[in-house]
């Protein structure tokens, strides 16, 4: 009797093994497929190919999307260059602005509903020749309040700040790439 349980014992380990290596197998040679496939992830933004230096003209340098801009330019290796003479695109921020309007209100007049807005008016031109007129470009995102989370809630309305100015710098370089 426990010569057999042994046994089945056996059998279950070696088939859990083989399982085993088989998913590692596939989980090892899932990205090599999505990579060959052309797959990238959304988040990756680049810039067309033969742009090595990119200057940005904006009047606010501590605004979110201007701090996000940066930051994906650094990332290409592409700058950003000190002064537009040395580069070859050049990102002209016109107008950079972000707010929040309330959606909904209660039957006591208390907001229920915020809307988070970020309009960004940007023009580029790339070897002297303007490739995105000037351009609005707007995203928002909405968002429940509640009185009584007043702290988390001015918290969360900063983070999608943030995210709405890291999508519209995804914005402005696929329409970059776009007119290229």
């Amino acid at each position: 009797m426990l010569s057999c349980s042994v046994n089945w014992i056996d059998r279950t380990i070696a088939v859990t093994d083989g399982r085993r290596l088989r998913h590692w197998g596939l989980m090892l040679l899932m990205p090599l497929l999505l990579s060959a496939c052309g797959f990238h992830l959304r988040g990756v933004a680049d810039f067309p190919p033969g742009v090595s230096s990119v200057y940005i003209q904006a009047d606010d340098r501590y605004s979110p999307f201007y701090r996000e801009l940066v930051a994906t330019i650094r990332r290409n290796g592409l700058g950003p260059a000190r002064d537009p003479v040395s580069a070859d695109a050049v990102v002209r921020v016109l107008s950079d602005e972000t707010g929040r309007r309330a959606l909904t209100v209660s039957a006591r007049n208390i907001p229920r509903e915020f809307e988070v807005y970020y309009v960004v008016n940007c023009a580029v031109t790339i070897d002297g020749a303007e490739v995105v007129a000037p351009q609005r470009l707007l995203l928002t995102r909405d968002y429940t309040y509640d009185e009584k989370q007043v702290l988390g809630k001015a918290n969360e309305e900063e983070v999608l700040r943030r995210a709405l100015a890291k999508d519209l710098v995804g914005l402005l370089v696929r329409t970059i790439n776009a007119a290229e």
